[in-house]
């Protein structure tokens, strides 16, 4: 797994549950809650290229808390966290679209959230997932009218 430090898995923790808070029903869990740090770092294992991602959201969200607060993140509220990563990402194009790709790849296939939506925990496939003929049958419609693009041999 990445090497987070202790300090760098809370602000995590509390940065996924920033963006992707529980609902106020109580159905869904945060991000935070999600167990997505794990998630994250084997992620950045595999695909190296988003570790810049996340150290430069991490640095920056960090200093910008510091200017609120000395003590740094772990010293805000949740409205001035938010109000730390609304203005980081509004200044930092870079940062949100591939944090983003880390928290939904992670959270939409944690087990807890895919029961909530009404689905079985588990991959499509083999077993696949049942689908009405006329839901089929306009999914394929572009496809049928397209016609064959291939060459019989």
């Amino acid at each position: 797994m990445a090497d987070f430090t202790s300090d760098d898995e809370r602000m995590l923790t509390t940065l996924l549950e920033t963006i992707l808070p529980p609902s106020t029903d109580g159905r869904l869990p945060g991000a935070g809650g999600a167990a997505l740090v794990r998630h994250v770092a084997s992620t950045i294992e595999r695909m190296p290229m988003l570790r810049t991602v996340v150290e430069y959201g991490l640095s920056g969200i960090g200093e910008r808390a510091r200017q609120r607060n000395p003590v740094g993140w772990d010293a805000l509220s949740a409205a001035e966290r938010t109000a730390v990563v609304r203005e980081f990402t509004a200044e930092n194009e870079f940062f949100l679209p591939g944090f983003l790709f880390l928290v939904y790849t992670g959270y939409y296939v944690d087990p807890v959230v895919v029961r909530q939506f009404g689905f079985e925990p588990r991959p499509p496939h083999p077993a696949g997932y049942a689908m009405e003929a006329e839901e089929l049958d306009a999914l394929l419609a572009p496809v049928r009218r397209r016609g064959k693009m291939y060459r019989e041999v």
